[in-house]
């Protein structure tokens, strides 16, 4: 009796209420379940594994809905409704569960590469493999977000009919419009298959010293388009992708961070070469930024007025050997004006040829 007046009860109900509570129910069921096995999952095995722990804390809530939109969509041809109304519904669900399943492939493609940068420590000053390994990693994660993000919406879209046949008219057509897409999109590509390069050959690592148009910095971060460039005095220089494969660069940690730097003197004849030199070396002993590598004065060129002398030092990094350069300068000059003034460039003018003409009058004079 009592089914009996259930059946005629749900008789009177509308197909679609009745299609609302099985979503509604399938829904309540699978998000029950998800947060029954998260919190086993939590209480009983995070430690063994670590990974899909982390992935759960990060990616738990799009998870918990892409499985009910899963469930949902399985449900959708079951339900009493017309064939019509059923598969849109069920292509509705299912569309968004590839693209939330894309955003889970995403999610779990950064933690792994960030757990993998973080085993590399880049503030040491012999950082070059832990550089090299972060700048690939980073180009990759940024490559692969793009490309799940775009694998992802192209088969969301691909589930309807009216789009598959869309795109397959396009791609068949190659016309005009598939022409103006693709030169479009070309800026796009061109750095996207330039990140790629990037990260197999290299050129430029994270936190390079390097030279780009004139100015001096170091590589703050590498994305899908384009590269940060921090500069010396704090701004940045955004710089695509691109650039850095068709145009000559100064990279000064290409291969290590150590570095030479030069500093001239223009001095005069009467300058002390080998005095200098001494205290040259004297004082870099002095010096925390030198490396005890590189030590060298040279008398590079003579002109007609002053003497050039190159010094050369080397330091670990650029920064030192900056610091390093002004030190010298500094030092030296004061050597200079203290010890050795007649070192200092000075002009000088022949005065025995101009005090002939002088004498000779003076001469005639005398015996008028």
């Amino acid at each position: 009796m009592n089914l009996w007046a259930i059946h005629e009860f749900l008789a009177w109900v509308p197909d679609s209420a009745v299609a609302a509570a099985y979503l509604l129910a399938t829904a309540l069921i699978v998000f029950l379940a998800f947060r029954i096995v998260r919190t086993i999952f939590h209480r009983t095995i995070k430690f063994e594994l670590p990974m899909l722990h982390a992935l759960l804390q990060k990616a738990g809530g799009v998870a918990q809905f892409a499985l009910v939109l899963l469930a949902t969509s399985l449900v959708a041809p079951l339900l009493p409704l017309d064939r019509a109304t059923s598969g849109i519904l069920h292509r509705i669900l299912g569309a968004a569960f590839v693209v939330l399943a894309g955003w889970i492939a995403i999610l779990a493609s950064n933690l792994a590469i960030d757990r993998y940068i973080s085993r590399f420590k880049t503030d040491n000053e012999d950082n070059l493999l832990a550089r090299k390994a972060v700048t690939q990693m980073r180009v990759l994660k940024r490559t692969a977000s793009v490309l799940i993000g775009i694998i992802a919406t192209g088969s969301a879209l691909m589930t309807f009919d009216a789009v598959r046949q869309y795109g397959i008219s396009l791609f068949a057509s190659a016309g005009v419009a598939g022409l103006a897409v693709g030169l479009a999109a070309k800026p796009l590509l061109s750095n996207l298959i330039a990140g790629v390069q990037l990260a197999i050959t290299q050129p430029i690592r994270i936190d390079d010293a390097v030279v780009v148009e004139n100015e001096w910095g170091w590589v703050e971060e590498l994305t899908s388009t384009f590269v940060v460039i921090r500069l010396w005095d704090w701004r940045r220089l955004v710089v695509p992708l691109s650039y850095f494969l068709e145009n000559p660069i100064q990279n000064w940690t290409r291969v290590s961070s150590a570095i030479i730097g030069s500093v001239f003197f223009y001095l005069d004849y009467m300058a002390p070469v080998e005095r200098i030199r001494t205290k040259f070396e004297a004082l870099l002993k002095d010096m925390k930024g030198w490396d005890g590598r590189v030590a060298n004065l040279q008398v590079t060129n003579i002109t007609d007025r002053v003497v050039e002398v190159r010094l050369l030092v080397s330091a670990r990094n650029s920064s030192l050997v900056w610091d390093l350069r002004c030190e010298i300068r500094e030092k030296l000059l004061a050597f200079l004006q203290k010890e050795c003034p007649e070192a200092l460039p000075r002009w000088r003018a022949d005065i025995a040829e101009m005090a002939k003409p002088a004498a000779t009058g003076l001469a005639r004079a005398a015996r008028a």
